[in-house]
């Protein structure tokens, strides 16, 4: 050992050089070639190190001892190099047994991995898992397409089976309808009739004309209300006092229990406002006292209430505080069954064309938008209890603010050209003279082509126009006569229930006026348009 150890330490060997004779041309075609491989083995540990660092490699770490091997390597020549002048050849032993124990060190730890390394996949299945990668994307990317074009279809199908509901709801409201309107045109008839009679009686006059105008307002309202069930709207919420909704809608509720049933309304807080949709809420619970008259074959009592109920009030609600409506009949009830599937869509226990079974799961719809829920309690032979469990609002409801002073109104509309078209002879006369009381002048037409024509030939300074009219209709006339003097106010006059085709319409200088209509609310429109 001692032996081995001297020959490492002796420096009495001659130089490399002197081996090579100290040929110049060998020497340093030793030199140059040694230091070309030494440069290019420290070269590669740099890019294997900066490859480490910034690529995450299934092997980074035997890119290490790769690049330690290299260096080693490298390291052998410079000292070839060195130990052409110098015989330090215990050095570069040295150096050549590091580089001895990195070879051996990497050769150790490569060999197991070349089973991992072969089974890593080439750039070909590569390339097809990439392809095969983008044919999913590519058809999960169609299902997506397929399911908004589902879903679209799905709410048109939705809105197509609530509009369905609303006019089944009006349609079976057709019979106590038309018992209400023939009242009021026997009231409006019969006053007008005595007023014919006595035109020179003025304290009996104005008693006929207010009873006659007061059945007319009755009529309004009922249409009113027929007109929002039937006309096409998603679901608004807002802040709704349920006492009012409940007790707005009261006659259409006891019209669709009548004859044989009858109507008990709880009274109901008025400072409870609840988070819903008012029309909807209106036609869930008109859909309710429908399902109710049909519980109920030899009649009974439907019951309308209300209470404040806080905290988990039902298994699928978070805590909070909710008014629980009640609709309660004492009809036939449900078996449990029954009541399990009541509110699933077109499921219904009635006979072929009686029902179509889309009503509770409206109601249910409207519970579960508004954020509450439905429930039902019933029992065979003593009846059924509706509870829609609606959110209390924060706010309150938002009032219009009436100006009262309207009524009162005296509009002098001296001066003032207006061109009138409606088809309707009776009413075109009757909106004419409430003009020309004002003191406008009239210039009437009965169709939408002569009303262009009108309005082109003698250049108003405002134009009403009824909306609903063979041939051209209302929209039309606007949309012609604003062309050629876009600064011309117009007044569009309708009793029309589908509100987008008159929103189509709006604009800064078009306003829509809601048959029917007193004289007041005529004049302050036509006032307002013109600046008046």
């Amino acid at each position: 050992m001692e032996g081995l150890l001297a020959a490492f330490s002796n420096g009495s060997y001659a130089p490399h050089g002197y081996c090579l004779l100290w040929q110049p041309g060998l020497v340093w075609t030793h030199v140059i070639a040694d230091a070309v491989i030494a440069l290019a083995y420290f070269s590669i540990p740099i890019v294997l190190v900066t490859l480490i660092r910034r690529r995450e490699l299934a092997f980074g770490w035997v890119f290490w001892c790769f690049a330690i091997f290299i260096l080693a390597c490298g390291c052998t020549h410079l000292m070839a190099i060195w130990t052409l002048w110098q015989p330090v050849y215990g050095l570069e032993a040295a150096v050549k047994v590091v580089t001895a124990v990195a070879s051996i060190a990497t050769a150790a730890v490569l060999w197991p991995l070349l089973p991992k390394a072969i089974a890593l996949p080439s750039p070909h299945k590569l390339a097809a898992a990439n392809a095969e990668l983008a044919a999913i994307v590519a058809e999960r990317d169609a299902v997506l397409k397929e399911l908004r074009e589902q879903i679209a279809q799905r709410e048109d199908i939705e809105a197509a089976l609530l509009q369905s509901q609303k006019l089944e709801a009006v349609g079976q409201l057709t019979g106590g309808i038309a018992h209400d309107f023939n009242n009021l045109l026997q009231a409006v008839a019969g006053n007008l009739e005595l007023i014919a009679r006595k035109p020179d009686d003025a304290d009996r006059v104005v008693r006929w004309s207010a009873s006659a105008l007061d059945a007319v307002e009755r009529g309004r309202i009922v249409t009113g209300q027929l007109l929002a069930f039937s006309s096409k709207q998603r679901l608004d919420v807002s802040s709704v006092r349920l006492a009012e909704l409940i007790g707005g809608m009261r006659g259409l509720v006891e019209r669709a229990v009548a004859p044989l049933s009858t109507l008990k309304v709880e009274p109901i807080d008025p400072s409870w406002n609840v988070e819903t949709d008012p029309l909807q809420l209106e036609l869930a619970v008109l859909n309710l006292a429908f399902n109710a008259r049909d519980a109920m074959p030899e009649g009974g009592t439907l019951t309308i209430s209300a209470e404040l109920r806080s905290g988990v009030v039902a298994p699928d609600l978070p805590a909070g505080d909710y008014v629980a409506l009640t609709v309660a009949d004492t009809g036939t009830g449900m078996p449990p069954e029954v009541a399990k599937r009541a509110v699933e869509p077109f499921f219904t226990t009635k006979g072929v064309g009686r029902g179509t079974g889309i009503g509770l799961s409206m109601a249910f719809g409207v519970a579960r938008q508004s954020g509450g829920v439905l429930t039902i309690d019933s029992e065979i032979g003593k009846g059924t209890a509706i509870t829609l469990f609606l959110p209390l609002a924060a706010t309150e409801p938002v009032r219009e603010v009436q100006d009262d002073a309207a009524h009162d109104m005296r509009a002098d509309l001296s001066g003032c050209r207006i061109a009138l078209v409606d088809d309707d002879d009776q009413v075109r006369a009757t909106l004419a003279d409430m003009l020309r009381t004002a003191g406008a002048e009239v210039e009437e037409a009965p169709d939408g082509n002569a009303g262009v024509a009108l309005v082109k030939a003698r250049r108003p300074n405002l134009l009403i126009v009824d909306f609903v009219m063979p041939g051209m209709s209302g929209a039309d006339v606007a949309r012609l006569v604003r062309e050629e003097d876009p600064t011309l106010p117009v007044i569009v006059v309708t009793g029309y229930a589908e509100s987008e085709r008159l929103d189509s319409i709006a604009g800064p200088q078009v306003s829509v006026l809601r048959k029917p209509f007193e004289t007041h609310q005529l004049l302050r429109c036509v006032a307002d348009m013109l600046g008046r």
